[in-house]
């Protein structure tokens, strides 16, 4: 009376026409149309971080774009998307993660679709940014409907690691698809292909995907949300404004006063909160604070190295715009093969090697990169490419794991959603930082010398992730996340909000 007897009926019960079944019912084809689906909208978002590089060339010649603009057609894209992520993500748990989604898809569609039509810098830029406001809908939602669609723990565990991938292969694909297509149908044509991909995507989601919410939805923090995104565009504004107006003006003086003020208000405000949108009480533990630190450091290298690179190889070695993403393959193809081999040396010994040797390989990227000028032979050049691409085939699966190490369930997302946030400050920061550095120089020698400013900032990136890396994984860090993981117990034992009693102004209770 044990084996096939009881399994039948079940069978039978999840395939009756008139019942909604529960999320983790899902037949196993469905659970993998859900996968796709997810993979399908992670990779039009990630891809649109590093496909616009190889554009950029043909961008400024067709639409006279100057630097500026150019750093801001990359950075209004990364900047919105970390500004917004964790606001995403809380709003899904709240109304629906099905739902959000759905308008996350048709918000990219359609500023895709503005981004192929922009007749000036200007009108790119504010497509992209809408752009953006898609792709905060889609990525944290996308992977907190992967988790729920996959209640095994084993079958989940690899869901993760497939979803986990296209991040990374999306990001270093995207040169050389984004070389093909400008090539082949022009710059324009990088963002139009978005639009039939997000088209599909909304009928799958609507096909395959089911309705979900978090137990225990967030609040929202409008007076949070506001200083972050007033923060970090103070910053990004100050970098890039730096390159021409200098330091020491008095715009970047004062946007870099208003970051700083900010940065003040979310000490003070955020920990009164009872629903912070920054649960600043994570940054008790050693292991999420490094990685925060590494995911920041970590793509703001990279970004910077894309940035220069794909002018580099244009501008400099006269390159068309397909074999200039060509040049980058050994990214892309290290990332494929290193990401599951990583993902496994996690799971089985730990981030500790794979974050040592990712920030090896970003030092040494950075500091070969020092010697490249104009007339460096290609296999050379190719050779330190490399160095970035083992970089990031091994930087994410153990940065996501050290956030979320001895986190409780109620606080995982949030970690997760933070981390991704700072892959996506870093990459924004590169830009602009690398932006300002080479603004001034203009091909050939000019240029390559201009760029050394960049890769030493590189090289001391990398430095610090190998240090972090080592820091983070002791005993002693390990200690700080579960002491840091305690204070959230309360937190996690609470079924709902309507459980709680918050103060009027919903404000967190005062410690006694």
């Amino acid at each position: 009376m044990s084996g096939s007897p009881i399994r039948k009926p079940t069978r039978k019960l999840s395939r009756k026409p008139g019942r909604k079944p529960a999320t983790g019912e899902l037949g196993r084809r469905r659970r993998y149309l859900v996968l796709a689906t997810c993979c399908a909208s992670v990779i039009v978002v990630v891809m649109d971080i590093s496909i616009v590089n190889v554009a950029l060339p043909a961008i400024r010649r067709d639409l006279d774009a100057s630097v500026s603009g150019l750093q801001w057609t990359v950075d209004a894209y990364t900047l919105v998307l970390a500004g917004f992520l964790v606001l995403a993500g809380s709003t899904a748990d709240r109304i629906g993660r099905r739902r959000v989604f759905q308008a996350g898809l048709a918000v990219f569609g359609l500023g895709s679709l503005l981004c192929g039509l922009a007749p000036s810098t200007g009108w790119l830029i504010a497509a992209r940014a809408l752009q953006a406001v898609g792709g905060t809908m889609l990525n944290p939602v996308a992977m907190a409907i992967v988790v729920t669609a996959f209640p095994d723990q084993a079958e989940r565990a690899r869901a993760i690691g497939v979803f986990g991938s296209m991040t990374g292969l999306s990001l270093a694909l995207g040169p050389i698809l984004g070389g093909a297509l400008v090539d082949g149908l022009g710059w324009h044509s990088i963002f139009l292909i978005n639009v039939p991909i997000v088209a599909v995507a909304l009928v799958c989601t609507a096909l395959f995907v089911p309705e979900s919410r978090a137990e225990r939805a967030r609040r929202f923090d409008p007076v949070g949300q506001l200083l972050v995104i007033v923060m970090l565009s103070g910053v990004v504004y100050a970098i890039i404004e730096s390159g021409g107006s200098g330091w020491t003006s008095p715009v970047v003086l004062g946007l870099l006063a208003v970051a700083a003020l900010c940065a003040l208000g979310i000490l003070a405000y955020e920990p009164r909160r009872a629903d912070p949108l920054l649960e600043l009480r994570l940054f008790r533990s050693v292991p999420f604070s490094s990685a925060i630190l590494m995911a920041l450091w970590g793509l703001c290298g990279f970004g910077a190295f894309l940035f220069v690179t794909t002018q580099y190889l244009q501008d400099v070695r006269g390159l068309q715009a397909l074999a200039a993403g060509l040049c980058l393959l050994p990214v892309g193809a290290l990332v494929v093969v290193l990401s599951p081999v990583t993902g496994r040396l996690v799971g089985a010994g730990g981030p500790r090697l794979p974050l040592v040797v990712a920030g090896t390989a970003l030092a040494l990227g950075g500091g070969t990169s020092l010697w490249l000028g104009p007339d460096t032979p290609l296999p050379a050049v190719l050779a330190i490419y490399v160095l970035f691409g083992v970089f990031l085939g091994t930087v994410n699966p153990p940065i996501t794991n050290t956030a979320v190490s001895g986190m409780p369930r109620s606080m995982a997302g949030m970690a997760s959603a933070l981390a991704s946030a700072g892959r996506q400050t870093g990459t924004t920061l590169g830009v602009a930082i690398a932006g300002t550095i080479v603004a001034s120089a203009h091909g050939g020698t000019a240029f390559t010398v201009a760029e050394r400013g960049v890769w030493w900032l590189v090289l001391g990136l990398g430095a610090g992730i190998l240090l972090l890396g080592l820091l983070s994984t002791g005993r002693w860090a390990l200690g700080t996340a579960e002491r840091a993981a305690a204070l959230f117990a309360v937190v996690s034992a609470a079924p709902s909000p309507a459980s709680t009693t918050p103060d009027p102004r919903g404000t967190r209770p005062s410690p006694r």
